[in-house]
């Protein structure tokens, strides 16, 4: 069955941009598992790794500024701003994060959990657009740098690459990847509460 998916890929160089644009597609729903996914076809030689890092790249950075561009139109509506200004908890919050805005942002990429409040709050307090884009755009790389080399070297090494299953690297990382998300998350609220 792989060999038949490799012969359908190399058909032509428009399967390519479907695979990254799959990946691209991916990455909004689950980020590590699209990092993984990519990963695993550079490894198998399906997809060239640099179109690989492009396509998770974009896929990542894109949802991110989206997830800011939902928190400044969340800021417009009138009833949402009148809930999170009169939670309790929002003014130490909002001081705590804006001290250190950029360190605060690259910390949210690598806690599990906290992206998508993260990032959202982050548009709805109005932090500069730059500020947000140049601090996603090196959390981004530093965490899929890490993620995309570990995979891809497993992937690449002989015993996985004569393996008749490779395909099960994939699922083995991914669970690998989401059990190391959920202990974080774990150890992360045990601390906090």
């Amino acid at each position: 069955m792989l060999n038949e998916f490799q012969q359908l890929i190399n058909v032509d160089t428009a399967s390519v941009w479907l695979i990254m644009a799959g990946i691209i597609a991916f990455s909004y729903l689950l980020e590590d598992a699209a990092i993984v996914v990519a990963a695993s076809l550079s490894a198998q030689d399906i997809l060239p790794p640099t179109y690989a890092l492009i396509a998770i790249m974009f896929g990542i950075i894109t949802g991110d500024a989206g997830l800011y561009l939902i928190g400044v139109y969340a800021k417009k509506v009138r009833f949402l701003r009148y809930r999170i200004y009169h939670n309790k908890y929002f003014t130490p919050l909002r001081t705590r994060f804006q001290k250190q805005v950029f360190l605060n942002l690259c910390i949210i990429r690598f806690i599990p959990g906290l992206r998508t409040a993260g990032f959202t709050l982050t548009g709805f307090l109005s932090v500069p657009f730059t500020v947000f884009l140049s601090a996603a755009m090196l959390s981004t790389t530093l965490w899929v740098a890490v993620v995309f080399s570990l995979i891809y070297r497993l992937g690449s090494s002989a015993w996985v690459q004569a393996a008749q299953y490779q395909w099960m690297l994939i699922l083995v990382a991914a669970a690998l990847l989401s059990a190391v998300n959920r202990i974080v998350r774990y150890s992360i609220s045990r601390r906090l509460s």
